[in-house]
Formats: structure tokens, sequence, C-alpha cells
């Protein structure tokens, strides 16, 4: 997931763990006992957060998150792959759960299950999805779900700025929640014009800049253009930020896989697009050799 939500989804997901864990499970007696690592063999995701978690009639199991800011047709297979290792490392059962931020593009379709046949051979594996453009504002404030104030503008019915000013309130009115308030205005800035976002926040971009969420979504990104407002700023340094990420994770885990990479190949790999890159992730981990993964790459 990109930078505003990836980086911080561990630490949105431990503002209420038990209400986090209830509320994509939708079961009421689910508690969340401990978030686990996601290292695995070969690979390490930041925009997974595993949680062990229990319930009086499942006992204990895993609970796999996994937020995008926008759903890739790569998705299922990830799933299938991720829920597989978490399982076989933790050795319980899994519920994975994706949930996509933003809408995707018109032409991709949303699947909630990943499905494959070869040879006979059949490999399944649902998940459940969670699009946030289908859950309704309300329930933020209602259950509540802390870990969702900083999306309550993208949300169903969210896009006010006088539900913004809402989700804004209960931000600041916590001390544990008040460093969201950047990643609010970023979400607010997809929905409504950003002279309303700053008036609504009630500062500019020298606040903006100051922010540990600002860096953290800017930190890989390119940072110029800032000048030009909030939403482009931070929509630029997200989009390079994912990018690579994506790339510096692809060439780790062909180094653990095949040892030293040849500078020709890293040089390759520069050039490719973010699609690109997620496709030769699924490569480097399927191969058996350096040599067919270049001939993926070719």
């Amino acid at each position: 997931m990109a930078k505003a939500a990836d980086i911080g989804s561990k630490r949105l997901i431990n503002l209420a763990p038990d209400a986090w864990v209830q509320w994509v499970t939708q079961r009421t007696d689910v508690v969340a006992q401990e978030i686990l690592g996601t290292e695995f063999q070969w690979i390490s995701r930041e925009t997974d957060v595993l949680i062990k978690a229990y319930s009086n009639t499942c006992g204990d199991f895993l609970i796999l998150n996994e937020l995008q800011l926008r759903y890739t047709i790569q998705m299922p297979l990830r799933m299938r792959a991720y829920a597989a290792l978490a399982q076989e490392r933790y050795q319980l059962p899994t519920y994975p759960v994706l949930i996509n931020i933003l809408p995707p593009p018109s032409t991709v379709t949303v699947v909630n299950s990943y499905e494959a046949e070869f040879l006979g051979l059949r490999a399944i594996q649902d998940y459940r999805v969670i699009n946030l453009w289908e859950v309704d504002a309300e329930i933020v404030f209602s259950q509540p779900l802390p870990s969702l104030l900083p999306f309550v503008p993208i949300l169903r019915g969210g896009g006010e700025a006088s539900i913004v000013q809402r989700a804004l309130t209960q931000l600041r009115a916590s001390e544990q929640l008040n460093e969201l308030e950047p990643l609010l205005a970023f979400f607010a800035s997809f929905v409504l014009d950003m002279p309303l976002v700053q008036q609504i926040m009630r500062w500019d971009m020298a606040v903006l800049r100051e922010s540990p969420w600002y860096q953290e979504i800017l930190t890989e990104g390119e940072q110029k253009g800032l000048q030009q407002g909030l939403q482009q700023g931070l929509q630029q340094g997200l989009q390079q930020g994912v990018h690579q990420g994506a790339r510096r994770q692809l060439m780790r885990v062909l180094q653990r896989r095949f040892g030293e990479i040849p500078q020709a190949v890293q040089t390759r790999l520069e050039g490719e697009s973010l699609e690109q890159l997620e496709s030769l992730m699924d490569a480097a981990i399927a191969v058996s050799s350096l040599d067919e993964f270049l001939n993926s790459l070719s």
C-alpha cells in the first residue's frame, strides 16, 4: 500500500485492535491477542498486518490484514501466497482480509478469491474484501473505529465538510490520534477543494511539513511540486514511494534466493513500472534460478 496506508497500517490497527478484528471478521466475540511478524522465508510485507486472535467458538487463529491503496489484478495470487505462508509459519488457521482504500480503474474488477487449475489440479483461496468506499462513515463514530478516522472522507457519506470536521475533532481530542491529521487531510483532498481542506484543518503547508506522517509519505518520493498544493505533493510522493519500495523489496527477494544480483539487472528494474514490478515479484518467488527469472524479465 502506499506510504499513507502501508507504513502506518500497524500503527492504525494498534489504536483499537479488538474493535478492528471484530469489524473485519464481523464477530463480536473475537479479541486481538498479538500482532505478529510478517517476515517469511523470502519476503517481508510492510502492507500486511498479521494478528493472532481468539474467539470462544474458533479458538486461536490468524487474521491477515492486507491494506492496499488501490486493488490490482495481482492481489488474488498475493492473498493466496501470504495466507499460506502465515499459516505455515504459525500453524494456525488463517482468515485473510483485503482492505482496498481507493476504487480501482473501471476496467478492473475486485474479486474475493484466487482460483487456478493446472493439469487437473485446482488451487483455491477465499478471502474477505472490504472496499472502504462502500463502508458507511457513520460506523466509524458509532462503533467506534478510531483506526478508520483518517479515511472518513473517502467512506460512503464521509465526503461532506461537516463529517470531515467531525473526524478532525475526534483526532484532536486524543494525543494518540492527533498525529493522524495530515493523513485525514490527504484523503479529504480527494473529495474536497484544497482551500476548503486547509480551512477545515486551519493550518498551512508549513505545519504539514513538520508532521511525522507527512515525512513518512514523502521520504522515498519526489518532493518537487509541493508548492502546488497538498494533494499534488502527497500524491506524487505516494506514487514514487510505492514504486521504490516495490523495487527494493524485489531486489531483497532476489538477493536472498540467488545471492549477488548483477548491476545490469538492477538497472533494468529501475525502468519497470509498478505493475511490472508486482508481476516480477510473483515470478521471483516462483522461479528456481536467476536465469529463469531473467527469462521472465525479458
